[in-house]
């Protein structure tokens, strides 16, 4: 090919790239455009809701364009898409509850107040706590926060299926702010809106946040008794049963999976043949339970009472509330689920990956946290380890590479 026929395809190809830069700056530049006239819009229904000016412009000071971050995650909840005991497992394992039972002791008083106050377990407490925020570790990684107005905003303007939950959640943010228990530069949460130690969207803040503290102000961002002390009014005023579990772990007998889904007594289940792991009864027979078996009949599955049903005010995933009342087990000193899992051949158990993870640090080729779940560190440290042992790099954790380590 000549120099000049080179030439030629290198300004062309140089200006088809300018081109779409200048299409997609462009692009760029309407859609702001269009968010920035949707918040000058939003200022007539916030005002109708008794949000003042000053309010308004504070909250959307230096805001000029949505949050993209917001839309990507909008598309993924894991408790929706994960097999039940991967997602139990990444929640209900030894580091959750050794962090527990550390936070358990650091704020046994303001627990034990919250117990006698609302008669909720502190358990299911710290659990919630756990289960929200890491215990509030989540609340220090500013990658993994937002801020809340341009996060309902960006809902409310690119998503449609979200937009009118978003409006709703994004007056009562602005209520908030204008009545001053936290400022907008401290109003973060995730990218539906949840805020503070407990994840409480905005709605649901206005309607249970107490000032547990007693400082003067409602804070579940920085005061952790405000945090517990509004999870606990929210399953307190939903109709939390003091003294009760949230469910039983059940052996399904032969032909039991029929009745998934329905709802009798305990004592009727008894009847039927459905017996608590080991044997063991249930204490109160006329209590109504409803059967799920999360993962088919040839598995663990559970009577859930009452308190379980309670939980998913919080949070309306089935795996969500059983993970709570597992992980509040087990900071209450009970043990986990008896049967195992229907996981497929060669998979890891819970224990089975700590022991994964801890090996691959001893080796010294991981240095992340021992905690059971398999981010990019671990991978990286798998492919690492299964290079150097000339087996297939898939980065992927597997019995094949546990017994590996243990040679």
């Amino acid at each position: 090919m000549s120099k000049d026929r080179k030439s030629i395809l290198s300004r062309t190809a140089l200006a088809l790239l300018v081109s779409a830069t200048l299409m997609a700056s462009a692009t760029a530049a309407r859609a702001d455009a269009g968010f920035q006239q949707w918040i000058a819009d939003f200022y007539a229904t916030a005002a109708k809701n008794g949000i003042s000016k000053s309010t308004y412009q504070k909250a959307f000071s230096g805001v000029k364009t949505p949050d993209p971050a917001v839309l990507e995650k909008a598309a993924y909840q894991p408790e929706f898409k994960h097999k039940v005991w991967d997602y139990l497992d990444s929640r209900v394992n030894p580091y959750t509850v050794r962090i527990g039972q550390d936070m358990a002791k650091k704020h046994g008083r303001t627990l034990a107040a919250l117990e006698r106050h609302f008669g909720v377990d502190r358990h299911i407490l710290l659990a919630i706590w756990s289960m929200e925020s890491n215990y509030g570790a989540v609340l220090a990684k500013d990658d993994r926060l937002h801020y809340v107005p341009r996060a309902l905003a960006t809902l409310a303007y690119a998503d449609k299926k979200r937009a009118k939950f978003a409006r709703t959640q994004l007056i009562a943010a602005l209520k908030i702010l204008q009545k001053g228990d936290i400022s907008a530069s401290e109003m973060t949460g995730s990218w539906a809106g949840a805020m503070g130690h407990t994840q409480f969207i905005p709605t649901s803040y206005l309607i249970y946040a107490i000032d547990a503290d007693g400082n003067g102000h409602r804070d579940i961002w920085n005061s952790v008794p405000d945090a517990l002390a509004t999870a606990a009014n929210l399953l307190h005023k939903n109709g939390w049963q003091s003294g009760k579990t949230w469910g039983y772990e059940i052996v399904v007998p032969k032909g039991g999976s029929q009745y998934d889904g329905q709802t009798k007594t305990l004592g009727e289940w008894a009847k039927l043949g459905f017996v608590r792991p080991g044997g063991g009864g249930f204490k109160y027979s006329k209590d109504r339970a409803e059967l799920k078996l999360p993962a088919g009949g040839n598995a663990p599955g559970f009577l859930m009472t009452r308190n379980f049903f309670v939980i998913k005010r919080y949070n309306a995933s089935d795996s969500y509330a059983m993970g709570v009342g597992m992980l509040a087990d087990q900071l209450a000193g009970y043990g986990g689920v008896k049967q195992r899992w229907p996981r497929p051949d060669g998979a890891l158990d819970i224990t089975e990956k700590f022991e994964l993870q801890t090996r691959l640090k001893e080796l010294g080729y991981y240095e992340g946290e021992v905690d059971g779940n398999f981010g990019s560190g671990s991978k990286a440290a798998i492919e690492a380890f299964q290079n150097r042992m000339g087996l297939a790099a898939d980065g992927q954790p597997s019995q094949t590479l546990l017994n590996a380590l243990r040679r």
